[in-house]
């Protein structure tokens, strides 16, 4: 049986959420179906760049797994000398922003689970995107109020929130470093002025993405020869505005990003794209500021999974699938059953509701208290029929003090994004997915990197049937992110960090690999190895090319819709095993685990 679902203030100094509800509205809203959100399965992701198969590496005192060497190895030279988790960080976020830059960089922003050994607590650190003070809930709508095509928002300007990642590097080295500021951004600063091999999958990206690549003439002059045509593997790269940048964040800190040169050149970048221009302005960054949240737990089995509160949906929709799942004996079943995948995707269809009506940011919508209730999830699973799929699927009416009810969110969450897990020798661990949002983001440089397209996570429609829905874009608010920054606790002490980049499919990715390694016992790096079954709004995703389509004519048979396509996620985790530190990185993408 589920245990007593528990709160982070058990871990944690601050409550699970305070913001209480205020708003009446229609009960009848309730009912309404989930369907606006099947746009996202019209959106492919980024592009898979093959499988190469990976083994868990072990170490016994430090340990880091990114999604690329180069970064891998900046954060193990950092442990290596002594430095923190913290301080590895900001040497792997900084060169993951250089040879990684379409999934993340300075330009972005990223959520940051963290236990300090020291004190034995799980915090979290939400280093969001902001939008604009002087945005409006119609920015990503015609004249007419109709919701603009995606790629017409994404690419220029107005697609670009206020980036966190430089405040969140810069706080937490403040808070949890002991190595100097400046040595840590030398390394990508250095690789950055030299040049660098362009990697099989970020050729691939820019192959893929050419023709939106192509629109600015400094991103194209950076990304594309002198003969117009995409470097390929291989090809190095320099990019000395990026050592620029990074050596006056190095002298200067992250005041240099907020209230110097570096934050104006952005504005000014942003405002002037003629086609497309955005709303920043210099107050916006200086009013950014990154904040400290209390961990989401939920409990599974005798583990606690922490991660990421709103405007996370992360660690709610996980723990909502967990909690729903474990009403029924998957641990039986076995993973090569089709009724315990039947049942997973189900219990994800109506966790997937929920967030499409209730999760958002909390500092501007009220969220239900009892949404990892246990009785509340027991009542979603008595749903679920062993065998044969849902026929439609609505939000559930969990408890609030105050009743309210939005509209279903019609947001598109792309899965350009990064993940990464340190663990240092003094044991504090920092969990973190950083993203750009879209491929390459909005496609607008600034400085040598990338900016956002964060503020596209926000709903395009502000309401529905007259009702206001919660991830509309509002001034100052961050959108609703996916992204599940993990750390699982068993008995008070930490078990496993774990996370994944993937759009909304991150959600699913770090779900189904806890069941497979929590319920189904296998080593972690098998858990990630294993193809994936994804469902969110009703069509079964099945990765391609893999034994999972062997569940595709019974999922069938059962009612589901099936999608056979790639699923690229990119998988990092940290396990605490025997005493020692066990990293498994994820074979579809080109990361790995390195420690001593």
């Amino acid at each position: 049986m589920l245990k007593h679902a528990i709160t982070a203030s058990q871990l944690v100094k601050k409550p699970l959420i305070t913001r209480k509800s205020v708003v009446l509205v229609a009960s009848a809203l309730l009912a309404t179906h989930l369907n606006a959100a099947q746009s996202t399965d019209a959106i492919d992701p980024e592009a898979a760049s093959g499988f190469t198969q990976k083994t868990a590496v072990t170490a016994d005192n430090y340990m880091v797994a990114a999604a690329n060497p180069l970064a891998v190895k900046a954060g193990y030279d950092v442990l290596k000398t002594g430095g923190s988790a913290m301080d590895a960080m900001v040497a792997v976020q900084a060169m993951l922003g250089l040879v990684e830059p379409q999934s993340s960089g300075l330009g972005g922003g990223a959520f940051l689970v963290y236990y300090d050994a020291k004190t034995k607590q799980l915090t979290t650190f939400d280093g969001r995107e902001t939008a604009p003070l002087a945005a409006t809930p119609e920015l990503f709508q015609d004249e007419n109020g109709k919701p603009l095509k995606f790629y017409d928002a994404v690419v220029g300007g107005r697609s670009v929130g206020t980036p966190g990642t430089v405040k969140l590097m810069a706080d937490m080295h403040t808070r949890y470093g002991n190595q100097p500021w400046a040595q840590l951004l030398q390394p990508a600063q250095a690789l950055a002025a030299n040049g660098f091999a362009v990697s099989p999958r970020l050729a691939g990206a820019i192959e893929n993405d050419k023709e939106r690549l192509s629109r600015y003439p400094d991103t194209r002059a950076y990304f594309f020869k002198a003969d117009g045509t995409p470097l390929l593997e291989g090809d190095i790269l320099k990019n000395p505005e990026y050592a620029q940048t990074l050596a006056t964040l190095a002298k200067e800190g992250s005041a240099a990003f907020y209230q110097g040169r570096i934050g104006a050149d952005i504005v000014r970048k942003v405002q002037s794209i003629s086609d497309n221009p955005g709303l920043l302005t210099r107050d916006d960054f200086a009013a950014y500021k990154v904040k400290e949240r209390s961990a989401t737990c939920a409990p599974y089995r005798q583990y606690d999974i922490c991660g990421m509160g709103p405007p996370s949906s992360g660690a709610l929709t996980v723990g909502q699938i967990l909690g729903i799942s474990a009403q029924f004996d998957l641990k039986s079943m076995g993973k090569d059953s089709s009724e315990a995948w039947q049942i997973i995707g189900d219990a994800s269809r109506l966790a997937f509701a929920d967030r499409g009506r209730y999760m958002a940011d909390s500092d501007f919508v009220p969220m239900p208290e009892g949404l990892l209730d246990q009785n509340y999830l027991a009542e979603r699973a008595r749903l679920i029929t062993p065998g044969k799929a849902l026929e439609s699927v609505s939000a559930g009416e969990p408890r609030w003090e105050k009743a309210v009810a939005m509209a279903d969110d019609q947001s598109i969450e792309l899965p350009s994004t990064t993940h990464l897990v340190i663990v240092d020798k003094d044991g504090n661990i920092v969990s973190m997915t950083s993203t750009i949002e879209n491929g390459f983001g909005s496609r607008v440089m600034s400085n040598g990197f990338l900016l956002n397209n964060e503020l596209t996570d926000f709903s395009f429609a502000s309401h529905k049937n007259g009702y206001p829905i919660a991830n509309r874009l509002e001034p100052g608010k961050r959108p609703r992110s996916s992204m599940s920054p993990t750390i699982v606790m068993k008995d008070g002490q930490p078990y496993m960090a774990v996370g994944s980049p993937g759009g909304s499919r991150i959600i699913g990715y770090v779900a189904s690999t806890l069941i497979r390694h929590l319920e189904w016992g296998m080593p972690i790096q098998d858990a990630i190895n294993e193809p994936h079954l994804l469902n969110r709004f009703g069509t079964y995703d099945v990765e391609k090319g893999t034994s999972a389509e062997q569940f595709k004519a019974p999922l069938e048979q059962m009612g589901f819709k099936v999608n056979v396509r790639d699923l690229n996620s990119g998988l990092q985790a940290i396990q605490f095993k025997d005493g020692k530190l066990v990293g498994a990185a994820d074979p579809r993408r080109e990361g790995t685990a390195m420690g001593d």
